[in-house]
Parts: C-alpha cells; structure tokens; sequence
C-alpha cells in the first residue's frame, strides 16, 4: 500500500475538468485509489466525489494506492499534478 500527502499546484484546484482527468487516470488501473482532505475520504476513481471535496490550489491530500498496480498508478497520478494536469498553471 502506498499512502502520500500530495499538493494540488495548479491554479484552479480541482475543478471539474482536473476531477475528471485524475478519476479517468485512476480507472485506468486495477488498485484501489482513495482520496482524503479535511478528514473525509473518498473513491479517486469517481470523478464527482473528487469534486465534493473542494480541494483548492495549494491543499494538501493523502492519496492511498493498493494493489497490484500501485506503484504505476501513484507513479501516473503524481505526473499529473506535477504537470498541472495539463493545463498549464
């Protein structure tokens, strides 16, 4: 199992589209993904939880990754909040 505190570097947090692009990413693999901000822990692989959680530029997050593919999957969703996720600030 891999469990991380992440930040959340681009400007806008993560609105809909950045939800949107960590769910996909996080159903992409076999591990199960939670998320959890301000003590409420949700499913990575629903966008719409995500999004509940309001996490603004600059919130930290624990991300728990586990299964066989948790090392891919961490390694996937980190590139995509250090890039911004692809939005470009």
């Amino acid at each position: 199992m891999i469990k991380k505190k992440l930040k959340i570097k681009n400007k806008l947090g993560l609105h809909a589209r950045a939800s949107n692009k960590l769910s996909e990413l996080a159903n992409n693999f076999n591990s199960q993904t939670f998320i959890t901000f301000n003590d409420e822990r949700v499913d990575a692989k629903s966008m719409m939880d995500i999004l509940l959680l309001s996490i603004a530029q600059n919130d930290e997050f624990q991300i728990e990754i586990s299964g066989d593919d948790e090392n891919d999957s961490f390694k996937a969703i980190n590139n995509l909040i250090d890039n911004l996720f692809d939005e470009g600030e």
